[in-house]
């Protein structure tokens, strides 16, 4: 089944499955395929009377909701172009990104309306609320054309919300985002049997593909949550929906291992013990990973994680467990998957070889290491970011490929590894590139450490840490009971805490990515809707330029 473009995809899908059930929220509202025709009909003629048409930017500012997918459809169906935002972007971030694309049309969810500067909202020729797709405000009353689009027309610019870099449009054609219905299939293929738990923002690229595009394309459904996926929301989700398929980031399976199942087995003296030894943790873990799937609705068969570099402890757990996961590699810019694994193909640490039809190889090779740049040529790489012809031309080599911007190696029957992103490198005093991505897994494993970054101060490597509150309270009373305590006795034990983190993580990596120091992060890092912490803000590398340091000053 191959499709060339989205309105291809659309009608393919609302004929096919026209009864199936295509998009609900959970305790709401459900929309099968034939009504997903309907509702993009109905939207079509609101854009084209307010005189957006071919070629035309809409910008879909929205939570989660059947009319997010019916509003993407519409767009790029009529040869418009759809702007998905992520709804995280501050208001002046906004007014930025909305100007910068030129978008004449607004598609808002009611909590994000107030969001958007009166300057911004009168400037569009229309504005449609999301949930009932009724007009909040227009402007202009000439009629706009549509056309069908063909497979090199642009289809949507996603403004990214990198860890490093401010945000940038990334111009997708309709053939990059259909082609991805076809390469992937080898990998994992949905049916229409299959039911999916959207966790993700659909702004997101790899939310948007895998979790609503790819599987509207197979006649699958997808059920939607009206608050964040925190435990006390996701554990009703899961009962309600039994998904088949979940797309996630690693940070969610993570915070599973590290807050449930490895201090379950780590509580008492024999549990430890038995932990620590290979065949009875594969035990422990096969155990631990039935009660998981059913936790998850017991019928899951594909637990997608991507978007980050995944902890290799709780992927160790996943793999052992005999949990049904698979690892995707990919960026927006190539919309998204590159390489991915599933079942049998998966090895720890790794994310499996290029995807069919996507070709990747690693320039500026460290003779010593084998590492270098992964470069890839895929038929899903971006026509390059919208007015940014610089940037653009600096994503690529010069005979063509895409530059990702991450260093790894390629083994010899091209499963890929990840060693991070050659932004975050650090050169050491002699030449030596250290990962922070590598340090901060071994802190991460430490029990106390909930998150880290790994910087470098004054030349010398540091570890911001946010500790783990409730390991602390559970292990010394003084945190238990902080009222009662003085505060030179928090610190005092809080030293104590760092000193034998600091050990923990030096007694586990090489010589020269060693830290000299824990500094204690209260409060969670700062992230990106896919759960990236935002590097950029914790560099120490870059003190004048860091947002939170001059605030500071």
């Amino acid at each position: 089944m191959t499709f060339n473009t989205l309105y291809e995809i659309l009608t393919h899908s609302v004929e096919k499955y026209s009864e199936c059930l295509a998009f609900a929220m959970i305790g709401g509202e459900e929309v099968t395929y034939k009504e997903v025709g309907t509702r993009v009909e109905t939207l079509q003629e609101l854009l084209l009377n307010a005189g957006v048409g071919v070629g035309d930017k809409v910008v879909i500012l929205s939570s989660s909701m059947p009319n997010w997918g019916v509003s993407y459809f519409a767009i790029t169906s009529a040869g418009m172009v759809a702007v998905p935002i992520l709804p995280d972007f501050t208001s002046t971030e906004l007014d930025l990104i909305i100007e910068h694309s030129e978008a004449k049309a607004i598609l808002v969810s009611d909590k994000l309306y107030t969001k958007l500067s009166k300057e911004t909202l009168d400037r569009m020729n229309i504005v449609i609320r999301t949930k009932g797709l009724n007009v909040v405000s227009q402007r202009i009353t000439e009629r706009a054309e549509k056309c069908t689009p063909k497979p090199e027309d642009l289809a949507a610019i996603i403004y990214t919300s990198g860890t490093t870099s401010k945000p940038k449009g990334v111009m997708l054609s309709h053939y990059n985002i259909a082609a991805q219905t076809t390469i992937i299939t080898p990998i994992f293929e949905y049916n229409e049997n299959d039911v999916l738990l959207s966790i993700l923002p659909l702004a997101h690229t790899y939310e948007c593909t895998l979790g609503m595009i790819y599987p509207f394309s197979r006649g699958a459904q997808v059920h939607y949550m009206d608050r964040p996926p925190t435990a006390s929301a996701l554990m009703p989700a899961l009962a309600k929906v039994r998904p088949t398929v979940i797309a996630s980031v690693p940070l969610i399976m993570e915070k599973i291992y590290r807050g449930k199942v490895r201090p379950t087995f780590e509580k008492n003296p024999i549990t430890r013990k038995l932990y620590g030894w290979d065949w009875s943790r594969k035990l422990l873990h096969k155990v631990a990973g039935n009660s998981l799937k059913k936790l998850f609705g017991g019928r899951m068969r594909f637990f997608a994680i991507g978007g980050a570099k995944f902890d290799s402890e709780a992927e160790r757990f996943l793999f052992e467990a005999g949990f049904p996961y698979g690892i995707g590699y990919g960026l927006t810019e190539t919309a998204p998957l590159l390489a991915g694994a599933v079942g049998d193909m998966v090895r720890i640490g790794s994310t499996g070889p290029a995807l069919p039809a996507v070709q990747i190889r690693l320039d500026n090779i460290n003779p010593e290491t084998k590492q270098g740049e992964i470069v890839a040529k895929t038929p899903c790489c971006m026509i390059g970011y919208f007015k940014n012809e610089q940037a653009t031309k600096d994503a690529f080599t010069e005979d063509g490929w895409f530059r990702t911007g991450d260093l790894g190696y390629i083994a010899e029957d091209g499963w890929i590894f990840i060693k991070g992103r050659l932004k975050n490198m650090i050169v050491g005093p002699s030449g030596e590139n250290i990962y922070p991505e590598d340090i901060e897994e071994v802190l991460n494993s430490n029990r106390f450490v909930a998150e880290s970054v790994v910087t470098e101060e004054d030349g010398k490597l540091i570890a911001l840490v946010h500790f783990d509150t409730t390991a602390l309270e559970e292990t010394y009373d003084v945190f238990k009971h902080k009222m009662s305590v003085s505060a030179e006795q928090l610190q005092l034990k809080m030293d104590e805490i760092k000193r034998e983190v600091l050990e923990y993580v030096n007694s586990k990596v090489n010589r020269f990515s060693k830290i000299t120091k824990v500094v204690d992060n209260e409060g969670e890092f700062e992230k990106t809707p896919t759960k990236k912490i935002r590097r950029f803000n914790y560099d120490r590398r870059n003190k004048d330029n860091n947002p939170s340091n001059q605030e500071q000053k």
